[in-house]
């Protein structure tokens, strides 16, 4: 995600893209920040399908999905517990408490799809001779939805990346990195390596260092 939005960020207040991007096979030529952000559009919606299949096979789809009203209420009820720093007491390798519920649906079931939708829409893969379907849904639509979900993701990320450090870092760490309920140092060092990776790949997403990459699957130039 981290690389995603810096990607999109760098397509969208691009001047002059450092270096152009032709596939092999032939087709539109585009920036090389924007061949990057669809690569990893990509590799993220693989992902997604993969996630929401073992979701329903595995039957977890019932942890993150509603089933009734009542977790609107309950989510306020979590919330404001948040803001006053006192924790809700739900144990989340057992069960999510209502605002995690929420809040996990919204992103795998709307922001998420909303995303690729929008993203598709902008994409050198729209068919642009599609008139009447060009008219239904507009590119400056999908613009203007698309921007704000990135800033959603933006904020849910800082939001739970606080509260997995302040509600318990090593269980939660535990938890997402591990896999285990054990309090240990497991998903600590999981979770450092990861972010080494990540830091990695923020100052590797170079022009310099993408070209031989790109290269693989198409032509870099210069214009």
């Amino acid at each position: 995600m981290v690389l995603i939005i810096r990607s999109g960020l760098q397509v969208r207040h691009q001047q002059k893209p450092p270096a152009f991007y032709t596939p092999k096979k032939g087709g539109k030529k585009v920036s090389i920040n924007l061949w990057l952000h669809t690569g990893l559009d990509l590799l993220w919606l693989a992902n997604g399908v993969v996630f929401v299949v073992l979701l329903f096979v595995s039957g977890h789809w019932a942890r993150i999905v509603p089933t009734s009203w009542e977790v609107f209420p309950n989510a306020l009820s979590a919330a404001l517990q948040y803001a006053t720093m006192e924790w809700p007491v739900e144990d989340a390798w057992v069960n999510y408490n209502a605002l995690q519920q929420l809040m996990y649906f919204i992103i795998v079931f709307i922001a998420a799809p909303v995303a690729a939708i929008t993203g598709v829409r902008m994409s050198e893969w729209w068919p642009k001779d599609a008139a009447t379907l060009n008219k239904i849904y507009p590119a400056p639509l999908a613009r203007a939805i698309h921007f704000p979900t990135m800033l959603f993701f933006v904020f849910f990320i800082l939001v739970h990346v606080f509260l997995v450090f302040t509600t318990g870092l090593r269980q939660n760490l535990g938890y997402m990195f591990a896999g285990t309920n054990m309090l240990g140092w497991a998903g600590l060092i999981w979770f450092l390596v990861a972010m080494v990776v990540v830091v990695a790949g923020w100052f590797a997403a170079r022009p310099l260092l993408l070209a031989p990459i790109a290269n693989l699957f198409g032509r870099v130039s210069s214009r």
